[in-house]
């Protein structure tokens, strides 16, 4: 497990255009005083809670299959493809958690961010739109 995590972060950083991309989460600007930190994004996207420190509750939603968000589960997690998918059948099949609503393409995901208050998402920083508010920055 350790060599495989290793190795695909090795990988991720050696994938032209991917190691360059500045992923960041993000919330519709409608949304009131959304602040989060590394651990509470984790926990969200990893079905540990569904609510903001002070309670708000919140909805996630992730990009397709693809290396946008195979990159951003290994910055915020650390864990790689195949454990994310198995923490998540895991997630379901106990009845513990959902895993986030997956948007279609990058552009209804940007769409949604624009429009609907507490929905938090994660895009490229070129991605997002005048209508969202940066939260977090994943380098």
């Amino acid at each position: 497990m350790r060599l495989a995590r290793i190795l695909l972060t090795v990988a991720a950083l050696l994938a032209p255009g991917l190691s360059k991309a500045e992923l960041v989460l993000v919330a519709s600007a409608r949304s009131a005083g959304i602040e989060l930190n590394h651990e509470r994004a984790e926990n969200l996207y990893l079905g540990n809670t569904t609510t903001l420190a002070d309670g708000t509750p919140v909805k996630l939603i992730d990009l397709p299959n693809g290396m946008l968000r195979d990159d951003f589960y290994l910055k915020l997690t650390g864990k790689n493809p195949a454990q994310i998918r198995a923490y998540w059948s895991r997630q379901v099949f106990t009845g513990r958690a959902l895993p986030p609503r997956e948007a279609g393409s990058v552009a209804e995901a940007r769409q949604w961010l624009t429009d609907i208050p507490n929905l938090i998402g994660y895009l490229e920083r070129s991605d997002v739109p005048a209508g969202a508010r940066i939260l977090l920055r994943f380098p």
